[in-house]
């Protein structure tokens, strides 16, 4: 079997690593800034944990491969104006938006888009970083450095975040995992649960959109679509051309997890549908020192990354699964006991929702 080379080389890289063993591949995470150029064979293939890179030898090296998957794809999703203007000319539904340029006003921005008015950079972003708020009463000016750097989007009034992960290989066959429920905290997401019974019937729109997506573009391997639910319709925010965080429910809670479904895809070895297995929730572990007793819990499994704690870092997940809800519920109590104040809310918020499904 080929190897895959994984351009970027934190938790996400190291999580294909792992679901690759069973699947007789070989992968190889790769620091962008990495000194050393890989030797890749003609046969390799090469795929990506994150959406933007610098440009570095390594990068360049990576990018010019014959095998680089969804080579001329990256851009366009990881810069907003690109994946803004495909979301429009495909005709799915987005927060209205505007480019910010160089002698753009906020004015102008309240008077196309509203009294409250999102700016995003134009690549980068993530987590909450590379944003900023513009509200008309409190009449502020659009900051110098985001003038040509980015977009501006209307505030959208949703009821709730919701995701939906799916698959395609290079022959147009698509799978899709059942729409997650997520909570941000400060731009950062801390927990998610799937499936959920109450937006099933929302399951249909979102594999149209995500599958006209893939299809459009020619994409091969996991997407993870972000969206806005408002009412019984979806809006997208934002497309991660990757695995995704919202996803890794799925390491325990599907016959298939997203990361082994990527390797799949991008290598050439079948997809198949993801059977789900019962109840999941995962709560993402930020900015907290490690704590063994997380491995006591049962129906819990945990991921650490290895990274310096520092306050806001994503450090590691925790994967809650079993057929049966309630004993879901009872590990989520036993950890909440675990973890720091700032989480009640998060506890808070998984507990009602579980009472909802």
């Amino acid at each position: 079997m080929p190897t895959v080379w994984v351009l970027g080389a934190g938790q996400l890289g190291a999580m294909l690593k792992q679901a690759a063993y069973p699947l007789a591949l070989n992968v190889e995470p790769v620091e962008p800034d990495s000194e050393h150029l890989p030797n890749i064979a003609a046969d390799d293939i090469v795929t990506v944990e994150r959406e933007q890179w610098p440009d570095t030898p390594v990068t360049r090296h990576l990018s010019s491969q014959a095998g680089f998957i969804n080579a001329d794809i990256f851009g366009r999703i990881a810069d907003r104006f690109h994946q803004k203007s495909m979301l429009d000319d495909l005709a799915i539904s987005t927060a209205p938006w505007r480019v910010v340029n160089t002698d753009s006003t906020a004015q102008e921005m309240h008077a196309e888009l509203g009294a409250h008015v999102l700016l995003k950079r134009r690549e980068g972003g993530y987590d909450g970083k590379g944003q900023h708020w513009l509200h008309k009463d409190d009449g502020g000016a659009i900051p110098a450095d985001w003038l040509g750097t980015g977009i501006a989007e209307q505030k959208i009034p949703f009821d709730e975040e919701l995701s939906l992960v799916g698959a395609r290989d290079k022959d147009g066959n698509k799978v899709f995992y059942p729409l997650t429920l997520n909570l941000h905290v400060n731009g950062i997401l801390m927990a998610s649960i799937s499936p959920l019974s109450r937006v099933a019937h929302l399951q249909s729109q979102a594999e149209a959109m995500l599958g006209k997506i893939m299809d459009s573009t020619g994409y091969v391997g996991v997407m993870a679509m972000e969206c806005f639910r408002v009412g019984d319709a979806l809006m997208v925010n934002e497309l991660a051309p990757r695995v995704h965080n919202s996803g890794h429910w799925t390491q325990a809670g599907a016959c298939v997890s997203q990361f082994e479904m990527h390797l799949r895809a991008v290598s050439g070895l079948p997809l198949k549908a993801p059977d789900v297995r019962g109840q999941s929730v995962m709560i993402n572990v930020i900015g907290v020192e490690r704590n063994i007793g997380w491995l006591k819990i049962p129906a819990t499994q945990c991921y650490w990354y290895g990274k310096d704690v520092r306050p806001g870092r994503k450090l590691g997940h925790i994967n809650l699964n079993h057929p049966q809800k309630s004993v879901v519920q009872t590990a989520l109590s036993e950890l909440h006991t675990l973890l720091p104040q700032n989480y009640d809310q998060v506890f808070a918020w998984v507990k009602q929702e579980l009472e909802r499904a």
